[in-house]
């Protein structure tokens, strides 16, 4: 079955009892149980047949064993987290969303979990970064926001020699672009308020696993802590997975256009995108992706500038997130990497002036024209 096809056909299609040929959002806490122990379904903290239809979409997509639901993104990272104990060490890419560095440096640790940071793109840092505790190498590929590309044969080889788990963080990319079970990963996560949903109006993440024995203990965990996606949210997830190929195939086309008319412009520092032939990791990006997205960041030069032109923008919008219909832009170091130090930011290559921008379904010309004017009137 082909990816366009999957994203209508996969997992749980439809309702049995009535024909609806969409599934039902099961708006409900508790079930009828037939006898003492004799039931469907318990409780929706449990289980829920909407939010286990999307649980099963998003496994067939990754090609895993078992996916899983949570209230956000963050939800579903720190579930996974929460798979590791006191004294164990993870090894995280360095250039790796702001949230997730907040919770691994501000929270997690309190728990004793000890997180090296480091840039997986460069092989031998992460073979250096392995410790006698080490339980799991986290991978963002492409990155947020310098769109850094980890290669996973190289990740999962180590992964592997050490028998530790290989997790990716799959948002930017997708599963209608990239797979990273099949390069050998054991659990991949999305913040399926992204590209996924596709439409700015839910807040989810998703996480899918490639054993029955990862799949049993995310889901003790899930139903444990509680962190689980509604019927409705997941109703409406669903419902935006649905157009994810055609969303992320034009996005892409309006992006390289947009790459190529920056990169023609002489007041732009540095563009990062993978599409490009001189970005770093470009190969391997090519190798284990069948696209290169639609998110772009670059460097105007300065803070001052790049706030400037962020007031001038009329069909970018400036706001958090990112992979909606609408395009998006931001200033990472004072929005999605604010909790990231400046010290490191900048160690990282996270300027004050780099912009990230998201390139939504709008027309590409008129995306270029909001981009020249704002660049040219700033």
């Amino acid at each position: 079955m082909k990816k366009k096809t999957q994203l209508i056909h996969g997992g749980i299609v439809g309702d049995k009892h009535t024909g609806a040929v969409s599934v039902p959002i099961y708006q409900v806490s508790t079930y009828k149980q037939e006898g003492v122990g004799n039931f469907a379904y318990e409780y929706s903290r449990t289980g829920n047949p909407t939010r286990e239809a999307l649980e099963s979409l998003i496994r067939d997509l990754e090609g895993g064993h078992a996916g899983f639901a949570f209230g956000s993104g963050m939800a579903a990272i720190t579930a996974v987290m929460s798979l590791f104990k006191s004294g164990d060490h993870v090894i995280f890419t360095d250039d790796v969303y702001g949230g997730t560095y907040r919770l691994m440096s501000k929270l997690m640790n309190r728990f004793n979990l000890e997180v090296t940071f480091v840039d997986t793109s460069d092989i031998d840092q992460v073979k250096d970064a392995i410790q006698d505790n080490t339980v799991a190498i986290y991978v963002e590929t492409p990155t947020n926001p310098l769109l850094k590309v980890t290669d996973f044969n190289e990740v999962n080889a180590i992964a592997k020699k050490h028998d530790i788990l290989f997790i990716v963080d799959n948002t930017f990319s997708t599963p209608y672009f990239q797979n990273p079970i099949s390069f050998g990963s054991d659990i991949v996560l999305h913040s399926a308020t992204k590209y996924l949903g596709g439409h700015s109006d839910v807040v989810a993440g998703l996480v899918v696993v490639n054993s029955e024995k990862l799949a049993e203990e995310v889901h003790f965990i899930q139903n444990s802590s509680g962190g689980i996606l509604g019927p409705h949210d997941s109703w409406l997830l669903m419902r935006g997975m649905k157009t994810l190929g055609l969303r992320m195939e034009q996005t892409e086309k309006s992006t390289k256009k947009i790459v190529d008319f920056l990169s023609e412009r002489d007041d732009i520092v540095n563009i990062y995108y993978p599409g490009l032939a001189n970005h770093k990791g470009h190969d391997t990006h090519k190798q284990q992706a069948t696209g290169f997205g639609g998110m772009i960041s670059f460097d105007v030069g300065s803070g001052e500038r790049a706030e400037r032109v962020l007031r001038k923008t009329k069909y970018f919008t400036l706001a958090e997130s990112l992979g909606a219909v609408e395009s998006l832009i931001s200033l990472p170091a004072k929005m999605t990497h604010a909790s990231i130090p400046r010290e490191r930011r900048l160690e990282l290559g996270i300027t004050d002036g780099l912009i990230r921008a998201s390139v939504g379904i709008e027309d590409a010309e008129d995306l270029i024209q909001d981009l020249k004017q704002a660049l040219d009137n700033e």
